[in-house]
């Protein structure tokens, strides 16, 4: 008979699992994808601190090829292709970031009031909600573009606007998921006040659908700015962004084609990173599906 002394400690088996967020950045591509986007908001964060020449300084070096003295070349103007480059993603990012901050905060306020309390005032939202996403995006975008203006704050109130009717529906569907379930009805049952019910019962279970919503949102924003900037409608020169870039490259592209590669690279790095990194986070966090569009 072993003896009690000697004998092996058997952990539980759930001791020896890997947390989630380990077992997420395990996968290749999550891990991949991660580092990316961390890389593309550590350059946005950082960039006015350590890039070589001033985003506007024109240096006398139209179209220099990229070399030793400029790493990525030179554009149009002969400003420093790799300065702009790497603050190219700044604004964008910004813009997209207030804007989705604001579609979540209020989507998240609209669908959680309509989901649980239901009535005709959820009736009149959720027609809105069809009638908003029956307009094909872009067009929206380039309406509200052309009647607000291309300001900084007009355009993170134009993306707001835009992806606001998406949170309704997804929370809204959440919402009216969790309200069937049993520690809702033992809340009401308490008799707490239906404020309380929806700010202590059901948002905190919302919280992780909502953790996908933002960044998948806020890539698809980065993107249509971009498109908005190439059609002349976004961010206006002389602040660097990729959508500007690649639109003034498409006059030199058979002759200095890195002035096209580059931002393209950057824009489509971040956003196929950004999509990776939540489905491999959502895969493990068991999120996936749950999301909408």
């Amino acid at each position: 008979m072993p003896d009690a002394t000697t004998a092996p400690l058997v952990l539980p088996a759930a001791a020896h699992r890997p947390s989630r967020l380990l077992r997420a950045l395990r996968r290749p591509a999550t891990a991949i994808a991660t580092l990316v986007v961390a890389l593309h908001l550590l350059m946005a964060a950082t960039a006015p601190l350590w890039v070589p020449h001033d985003t506007s300084a024109m240096l006398d070096a139209p179209l220099a090829p990229p070399g030793a003295e400029f790493w990525f070349g030179t554009d149009l103007l002969g400003r420093d292709y790799f300065s702009r480059i790497v603050s190219g993603g700044q604004v964008a990012l910004l813009v997209a970031a207030l804007g989705v901050a604001g579609a979540l905060a209020t989507g998240t306020l609209i669908g959680l009031a309509c989901g649980y309390l239901r009535g005709a005032a959820d009736e009149a939202v959720g027609r809105l909600v069809d009638a908003l996403m029956a307009i094909p995006e872009f067009l929206l975008i380039s309406i509200l573009v052309l009647a607000l203006g291309k300001s900084l704050p007009a355009l993170a109130a134009v993306v707001a606007v835009v992806y606001v009717a998406g949170v309704v529906r997804v929370v809204r569907a959440r919402t009216i998921a969790l309200a069937a379930q049993d520690f809702v009805r033992a809340a009401e049952l308490r008799g707490e006040p239906r404020l309380a019910i929806l700010l202590r019962e059901l948002l905190p279970n919302l919280l992780p659908i909502l953790a996908v919503e933002a960044p998948v949102r806020i890539s698809a924003a980065v993107l249509r700015i971009s498109a908005l900037s190439f059609l002349g409608l976004g961010i206006s020169p002389p602040t660097p962004d990729w959508g500007l870039m690649v639109q003034e490259a498409m006059t030199v592209i058979l002759t200095d084609p890195w002035l096209l590669l580059f931002p393209a690279a950057m824009l489509s790095s971040f956003v196929v990173a950004v999509n990776f990194a939540v489905d491999g986070f959502a895969a493990a966090y068991g999120l996936r599906g749950e999301a909408g569009t």
